[in-house]
């Protein structure tokens, strides 16, 4: 008895498994948002752009979040989430094989404005789908997972550039690789079985979902989510830089800094994902927001390419669990109105589109990327303000 009990454990488990995974290839199309800054290095080269001008390339995705996020997270009400993560799965390849096909600024443009919206979708209702296929206990731990795999995604997108630039002698060609891997985790998803939305009662209206925000925590959630993907896009987007200018990299080679932020990032949150299952999430938020605050504070000073390749890594590696960390509080806080927290956390995201061109402002003022870091530290401070404030957690 005890055997067959067993036994139908372990297959509940694998069938938990099975829809799991699914969801989690959706993380690693999520990553490829992230090609905003190996993307405006190669754009602002060959284009001839200004460090101004260049910095609105990662708004092209970004700005959507802001736009887009409250009313997909009302769509979704209506129509549920996997439906929506598979429209926007369509419009991602519709975007990556744009510039493949012609390349120039306008298809470029046109491109990262579609991924922008495919991943606003995206984002809004991969993450509370993978709500319906792990119990509440878990979702920290495996938003974690989520963010490893998007991670890994991120990692490889600079690596596919230097290795089309080299074998083609262009850098465009990682597009259709992106568009053939969208492709394969929506066939995926598709033809697997997902437990159905929790009901909703009625569609929400846009003052409805706002009025979230009259909940302070919920505020404040929603502009560490802002600063948390301004952090990350930022370095993503100056660790090439940093390394052209202080360390006489070209651009071909400047990528790999960003290879290193992601790949640091990824260490980062899969270490998290192993320890926020038995750790307090918020006492792991404060140790390592405040490490990164310090990595921060130390890159604004170095001069050479050990120096930023490691200091971009530990800033990586300690900024890596702070999205899933909040996204999940302020998920728990108000588990009655998750679509519509969900659709204003992820209007946070808008923070990738906000920073990068304020960094672009304040480099050209300075004369240096240290005006970029130095908008980077402001976002990483704001952070490690959220993380010692009293009552962070949800109320039970």
């Amino acid at each position: 008895m005890d055997n067959e009990f067993e036994g139908h454990v372990k297959a509940g488990r694998g069938c938990a498994i099975l829809k799991v995974l699914p969801v989690l290839s959706g993380f690693f199309v999520m990553g490829f948002c992230d090609i905003a800054g190996i993307a405006t290095s190669y754009i602002k080269q060959d284009f001839r752009l200004s460090e101004t001008v260049a910095g609105f390339v990662p708004s092209m995705i970004f700005i959507w979040f802001l736009l887009l996020s409250v009313p997909v997270a009302m769509i979704m009400d209506r129509f549920g989430r996997k439906k929506i993560v598979q429209v926007s799965n369509v419009l991602t390849i519709v975007g990556m094989l744009l510039p493949f096909i012609h390349y120039d600024i306008a298809t470029c443009m046109s491109g990262l404005v579609l991924l922008g919206i495919g991943n606003t979708m995206l984002q809004v209702s991969l993450n509370p789908l993978l709500s319906n296929v792990v119990p509440a206990r878990s979702l920290t731990s495996v938003l974690t997972v989520g963010q490893v795999v998007k991670a890994v995604s991120s990692f490889c997108g600079p690596f596919i550039a230097a290795f089309t630039m080299d074998v083609f002698g262009k850098w465009q060609y990682l597009f259709p690789v992106f568009a053939a891997i969208t492709l394969l985790s929506s066939l995926w998803l598709m033809f697997t079985s997902t437990p159905q939305d929790p009901p909703s009662g009625r569609t929400p209206s846009l003052t409805h979902t706002f009025s979230l925000l009259g909940d302070r925590e919920i505020l404040m959630f929603f502009f560490g989510i802002f600063f948390i993907v301004g952090l990350d896009v930022g370095l993503n987007t100056v660790a090439p830089k940093l390394l052209i200018e202080r360390a006489g990299f070209d651009v071909s080679k400047a990528g790999f800094g960003s290879s290193v932020y992601f790949v640091c990032r990824t260490a980062g949150a899969l270490l998290a994902a192993t320890v926020l299952a038995r750790m307090d999430p918020v006492r792991w938020f404060r140790i390592n927001i405040s490490l990164a605050v310090v990595s921060l504070m130390a890159l604004f000073f170095a001069k050479n390419a050990f120096l930023i390749f490691m200091l971009v890594g530990l800033a990586g590696f300690f900024s890596s669990s702070v999205f899933s960390i909040i996204y999940s509080l302020a998920m728990q806080r108000r588990p009655d109105r998750a679509n519509g927290v969900s659709g204003l956390m992820i209007m946070g995201v808008s923070g990738g589109a906000v920073i990068p061109p304020l960094m672009g402002f304040m480099s050209d003022l300075m004369g240096s990327q240290a005006g970029s870091v130095a908008v980077i530290l402001c976002c990483a401070v704001y952070l490690w303000a959220c993380a010692f404030k009293r009552n962070l957690r949800p109320e039970v």
